[in-house]
């Protein structure tokens, strides 16, 4: 059976019965309503290795998965980036064989071994699972910078250092989310939800939540994919001590458009300051050491035991601090401070209601208070699911609504070159939330397809869209699924 179509699903299934692989008490996995959870724990070594045994057949597909579409979307093989001295692989290995970033080296490595002792015919290496952890960095930050010098190295006939061929739109923007305190909530504790915006065939492997409990650092749970070292999607929950931890997510800054090289990638700074951070400063200075512009985004993220929550607008040269204990914090995909906006981004979408970003910006703020004093998981759940259009004035879900709908969308507003295209496949492919009582379970609520539970049948989907045909075998249906509680109390049951 093909791997990569093992784990779709038909238009009609109906939520299945939570099924259970373990390797020992503290090393296993739970299967719900279309999510893998992982619980494992240990040295890098040991919890790599378990990971890699449990998740084994998700791991081998999902690399697999990435290598036909990094050539689809690039026209640059998976060959090439391991192997040519062109990649930003030999960079990215040389970063992550010093400390303190060896640990997640070293995880990965116990990641191979266990596919390996799971699925003794796979040939995956560290250095597969070093590209696919870097995979959005990859496609959206590094390439752009690289694309004219690749291009000029190959055979053929063209004229060296011809016609830029960069993209002039800058990174991709990909999630809606919000972080809420004090006066908004429905308890003054922190209220915190995400929801992924990204092309439906990039997404099918988005449905992981990790659970993981270092030997040195703080447990932590996330929502990720198989084979990931970090989240991606980029939804964390620390414990750093009783009472105690740390709430994270984040929206990409779209239009980001400037990247170096030589310093660490985000996937690596990300984990590392998850995994060590105990206060709000100590998250800005871990992240922010070596960094490199990968993947840039507006973080938020908010300290259990205080309460406070703080934006950390972090680009490559600029970063700016926000913190409240009476507020909200509103990710949109569009920078607010004006030196990322206007020197690191270019096409940003900031206060374009045409746009996702700018009619999210309105949206957001007029949600937040709309439910102010109210904001718990089932509001916040509510507010993720949004398909008001404040372009149009309606409820209308399509590209600009916080629950976002591409594949709705004609986009007879706004087409233009490097934006997505009318009907394209793509938009929200999950929701998460999570409130601060919650967090001190290292528990969420998770709901896997669309935030709102509105179905999507790749079928009827081809059969009215067929210009999209060659995305077939990437796209999966999803069908409508509850919102599902997740965490170590409720899954080791």
């Amino acid at each position: 059976m093909d791997v990569l179509h093992f784990y779709g699903a038909d238009c009609g299934e109906e939520n299945m019965e939570s099924s259970k692989k373990r390797l020992d008490e503290h090393n296993y996995r739970t299967d719900k309503n279309g999510w893998n959870f992982v619980h494992v724990e240990g040295s890098p070594l040991e919890r790599g290795y378990s990971y890699g045994r449990l998740m084994a057949v998700e791991i081998e597909a999902s690399v697999q998965e990435a290598s036909c579409l990094v050539e689809l979307q690039t026209g640059l093989d998976w060959k090439f980036l391991k192997e040519s001295s062109l990649s930003i692989l030999p960079a990215w290995k040389r970063q992550m064989n010093r400390t303190p970033y060896r640990e997640f080296l070293t995880e990965m490595d116990g990641m191979v071994r266990g596919v390996r002792e799971e699925i003794p015919s796979s040939r995956l290496t560290i250095d597969d699972l070093i590209l696919w952890n870097g995979y959005e960095e990859l496609m959206n930050y590094w390439l752009p910078t690289a694309v004219d010098e690749i291009y000029d190295s190959m055979s053929g006939r063209h004229v060296k250092g011809g016609a830029s061929r960069r993209r002039g739109c800058g990174a991709d923007d990909r999630c809606s989310a919000f972080i809420a305190t004090g006066s908004y909530t429905a308890d003054g504790r922190i209220v915190m939800a995400h929801n992924s915006f990204t092309p439906f065939e990039n997404s099918n492997y988005m449905n992981v939540i990790a659970d993981i409990v270092p030997e040195q650092g703080s447990p932590f749970i996330m929502q990720t994919l198989p084979g990931y070292i970090h989240s991606l999607s980029d939804f964390y929950e620390t414990r750093t001590g009783d009472g105690k931890g740390l709430m994270i997510t984040e929206t990409t800054i779209g239009g980001f458009n400037v990247y170096d090289a030589e310093k660490v990638p985000e996937f690596a700074r990300i984990r590392y300051a998850v995994q060590y951070a105990v206060t709000l400063d100590e998250f800005v200075e871990l992240f922010w050491k070596d960094n490199n512009g990968g993947y840039a985004n507006t973080w938020f993220v908010g300290d259990i035991e205080t309460n406070e929550i703080m934006r950390f607008e972090a680009g490559l040269k600029f970063y700016h601090i926000d913190k409240t204990k009476d507020g909200y914090y509103a990710g949109f995909n569009a920078p607010l401070d004006p030196r990322i906006r206007n020197l690191e981004c270019a096409d940003s979408g900031f206060g374009d209601i045409r746009r996702h970003q700018g009619a999210r910006q309105v949206r957001i703020p007029q949600l937040m208070e709309e439910y102010k004093g109210r904001i718990d998981n089932e509001a916040a759940q509510k507010i993720i699911a949004d398909h008001y259009d404040v372009y149009l004035k309606k409820e209308n879900p399509c590209s600009r609504t916080v629950c976002s709908h591409y594949e709705l969308d004609m986009r007879e507003y706004m087409c233009q070159p490097g934006r997505p295209a009318p009907y394209e496949p793509r938009g929200a492919v999950d929701g998460v939330t999570a409130a601060s009582a919650d967090a001190l379970e290292r528990s969420l609520w998770a709901r896997w397809g669309s935030s709102c539970g509105m179905p999507f049948c790749a079928a009827e989907f081809l059969e009215g869209n067929p210009q999209f045909d060659h995305l077939r075998e990437f796209l999966r249906d999803r069908p409508s699924r509850p919102w599902t509680r997740f965490g170590h109390e409720e899954s080791r049951q």
